[in-house]
């Protein structure tokens, strides 16, 4: 799409909203009408069944939700994206306390149930998220219809040529964020076995607790305030790229690393120094895994780095680099 475009943009916002919104159906009935085989036979624990139920619709709603986020933040919006993202958690946090008390009462203090309703509360925070974006675009189509009748470099394109191009997209960012995920779970079967060889198993789980409950937590922090840059940073790069402005896109670039090194350093330096104080401060009575933090604070301004640098490949189109380097990474945790 050339700079300019904005009734192509829009086209190949209804075009992927519609695939999504298929694709994420179709994973809401398979995850609905599967939940009983996958509990029992996959995972292995029946009392799943009602969870598993309870979060199928979710699927969809993040499916088109994503679709609707993502344009917003190619207009350069990102305040839509934040603010219903920001609502969907406060939904999640309310409604999950509520709807675990109710069921907890109703049900006796039944765990499958109260399992259940917690993930049902999730659900209807995406359902909220997605209400308030739905919402925001209403609000914002006259704006959007000025535009698409102002459009310069119109192309027109097939539609099964724009869904091909959605998919050789979304793909790899699908395969990056399967494989951060993938490489956050790598410890909980990899530490403990480790472990294992040079402690008893309730120490190495032991240790295993304080990396996972405390540590990692901690540590994710600097990384959630800097995710803000690095999805600011594709959209501008992307639109940068279309206007054929290399010195915008090293400026943004550029400023993004600089920011990113801003928040990494202090956060480093300040865990790796304060790790015992910090740990003392937050969990007085489980203030152990001071040098478990130590190490592991050490790891902050490289992943920060990374978050940044794999938002400004994405916007410049080279999308299978950052899932190349995460694939890498969970190569690299496994066998060593």
């Amino acid at each position: 799409m050339l700079y300019g475009d904005h009734k192509g943009g829009y086209r190949i916002f209804k075009i992927a909203f519609a695939t999504f919104a298929m694709i994420g159906l179709v994973g809401s009935l398979l995850l609905f009408f599967g939940a009983n085989r996958i509990a029992n036979l996959w995972l292995q624990i029946p009392e799943a069944e009602m969870t598993l139920v309870a979060l199928s619709p979710a699927i969809f709603f993040v499916a088109i939700s994503s679709v609707m986020r993502g344009y917003f933040n190619a207009r350069q919006n990102i305040k839509a994206t934040a603010r219903s993202q920001s609502l969907e958690q406060l939904f999640k946090t309310t409604l999950t306390i509520i709807l675990v008390e109710i069921i907890a009462i109703i049900s006796r203090a039944s765990t499958e149930w109260m399992a259940g309703g917690a993930t049902l509360a999730t659900t209807l925070a995406t359902f909220a998220g997605f209400g308030y974006l739905y919402l925001y675009y209403r609000t914002r189509s006259r704006e959007m219809a000025t535009e698409i009748k102002a459009t310069i470099n119109y192309k027109y394109e097939r539609v099964v040529t724009i869904i091909k191009r959605i998919l050789l997209v979304s793909i790899p960012i699908a395969l990056t964020a399967i494989m951060s995920s993938l490489n956050k779970n790598i410890d909980s079967f990899t530490v403990v076995r480790s472990l294992k060889e040079f402690m008893s198993e309730d120490m190495a789980i032991s240790q295993y607790g304080i990396l996972g409950g405390k540590v990692d937590m901690l540590t994710s922090l600097p990384l959630s305030i800097n995710v803000a840059f690095a999805t600011a940073l594709v959209p501008a790069i992307s639109a940068a790229k279309a206007k054929k402005d290399k010195k915008t896109i090293t400026q943004k670039t550029s400023f993004s690393l600089l920011t990113s090194m801003l928040i990494g350093l202090p956060c480093t330096v300040g865990m790796c120094l304060f790790a015992g104080p910090i740990l003392n401060l937050l969990f007085p009575n489980a203030s152990s895994g001071a040098v478990i933090l130590q190490i592991s604070s050490l790891t902050i301004i490289f992943t920060i780095l990374d978050q940044t640098i794999n938002g400004a490949l994405q916007g410049y189109g080279k999308l299978m680099i950052p899932a190349v380097s995460l694939g890498c990474r969970c190569i690299g945790k496994t066998h060593f």
